[in-house]
């Protein structure tokens, strides 16, 4: 078990962020510094060899003017011991040399002017090797000066500056590596904490929220993203508890009076007429209900069908109008209805105007007002009552799900609350808005803006009903 753990961590780490970023910027910075060494250990290594050229080719010269001069060569490289000297003539015999090089064969043939490292046996370092020629004046025709320097210098700084890299490199990838490790650590325990929250919250526990670094940086965008991701989630988990309370309260209601007229049939079987008659409406209410409840729940899934074509709107409102006055004791105003074509579903925009036109006959006292024209490329619907009004800090509530005013609190003539919100979903999936404004009849206005049909341009005159 312990094993199996150890290797679930080790796992975990290879995996994580930090161990990547870390090996990363190290394994780059590694190859930067390999390369970077190996340029700076050959440029030294050059440069060090063109001195010594410079060197060895100035004292040759020097010897092969001395000798020329009738003089000792010896004494242009005397009391260096790591400089070589011999004067050999043409067949290659040394005719003189310095004290390190007594009794020893030519170093090599060499061409005036041309350079060559190579071993000598007196000695356990390389010596670089040039030739100078000594002229043919007096003795010295045909000979030729050989001198040679000792490349232990070079030798000895390279190998310093190669082992001060060797120890001075893999301390500054260690330090670079501790440095990134840190400051990754550092940087990721913001995420660590909101993934240790995210991981703690549950549907029961909404309402926390991940921890938000104070720097304005790329976690710290993350935890306010996440946050607002758990505002909306518990948005939607309050709105769908009380929608499911709303919804069975509402239920309850046409089942509780059946099921009250039907133990008064049991117990009266004359009352069985209007046992039936009370389940028909209520089972029609009921029906009505679930309806409204499916096509919200179509609207929060996005998807509401609608079957959109070019609908001639005024037509539809004027057939609302005609239902409204069937045995209406109230006056519904048409005057202001003009022509006006959007591109929508006629079905659900039926709905839509039913439940406006309910919703202003239920609130009326004496007469309902709808008004139809073209502004501003949108068909734009008013709908008033002479009602009580609604307060304007209720304007943008009454769209929401099973909201009720003071006034309309009874369900058996105040509705289910989801008429307003069911016009809201249905002018949103048409790309339209809708509002609740005061209404110049002393109660309320519903006014609806539906973008037109493209060919629709121009205002229309009104129509009559």
């Amino acid at each position: 078990m312990v094993a199996e753990r150890l290797r679930e961590a080790a796992r975990a780490l290879r995996g994580s962020v930090r161990v990547r970023t870390t090996s990363a910027a190290v394994a780059v910075l590694a190859v930067a510094l390999l390369v970077g060494a190996i340029a700076l250990v050959g440029s030294l290594h050059a440069v060090l060899i063109r001195e010594m050229r410079a060197t060895v080719s100035l004292r040759a010269a020097d010897a092969a003017r001395e000798l020329q001069a009738g003089g000792d060569p010896a004494t242009a490289v005397a009391g260096d011991d790591d400089v070589v000297l011999q004067v050999v003539d043409g067949s290659g015999a040394v005719l003189a040399a310095t004290p390190n090089a007594a009794g020893e064969p030519a170093l090599l043939r060499l061409a005036p002017g041309e350079f060559r490292e190579v071993e000598v046996p007196f000695d356990d370092d390389a010596f670089l090797v040039t030739a100078a020629d000594a002229g043919t004046s007096g003795d010295a025709g045909g000979q030729t000066v050989l001198v040679g320097n000792s490349l232990d210098a070079v030798s000895e700084s390279t190998r310093t500056l190669t082992l001060l890299l060797a120890l001075g490199l893999p301390a500054l990838l260690a330090v670079v590596g501790a440095t990134t490790w840190r400051v990754v650590g550092r940087a990721l325990a913001p995420v660590d904490a909101i993934r240790a929250e995210v991981d703690a919250i549950s549907a029961a526990s909404l309402d926390r929220r991940v921890p938000a670094p104070a720097a304005g940086d790329e976690i710290g965008r993350l935890a306010e993203t996440m946050n607002r991701m758990l505002d909306r989630l518990e948005r939607a988990r309050l709105r769908e508890r009380r929608f499911v309370a709303d919804a069975s309260h509402e239920l309850r209601s046409p089942i509780a009076a059946i099921r009250q007229h039907a133990e008064v049939a049991l117990e009266h079987p004359a009352h069985a007429d209007g046992l039936a008659r009370t389940a028909r409406a209520e089972s029609l209410r009921m029906e009505a209900l679930v309806d409204d409840l499916l096509l919200l729940a179509h609207a929060d899934e996005h998807t509401l069908a609608l079957r959109r074509r070019p609908v001639d709107l005024d037509d539809l409102v004027l057939d609302e109008v005609r239902r409204l006055r069937v045995g209406a004791a109230l006056t519904v105003d048409a005057r202001a209805v003009s022509a006006a074509r959007v591109n929508g579903d006629p079905a659900t925009l039926r709905r839509m105007l039913r439940n406006l036109g309910d919703n202003a006959t239920r609130h009326a006292r004496g007469r309902v007002a709808l008004a139809l024209a073209e502004r501003d490329g949108h068909a734009e619907l008013r709908v008033d009552d002479d009602g009580p009004g609604v307060p304007p800090d209720e304007w943008t509530r009454v769209f929401e799900r099973f909201v009720r005013l003071d006034d309309a609190r009874a369900r058996g003539t105040g509705g289910s609350g989801l008429g307003l919100a069911i016009v809201a979903e249905i002018v949103a999936a048409h790309g339209g808005t809708a509002a609740l404004t005061d209404s110049p009849l002393g109660g309320a206005r519903v006014t609806v803006r539906l973008p037109l049909a493209p060919q629709d341009l121009g205002a229309v005159p009104p129509r009559s009903p």
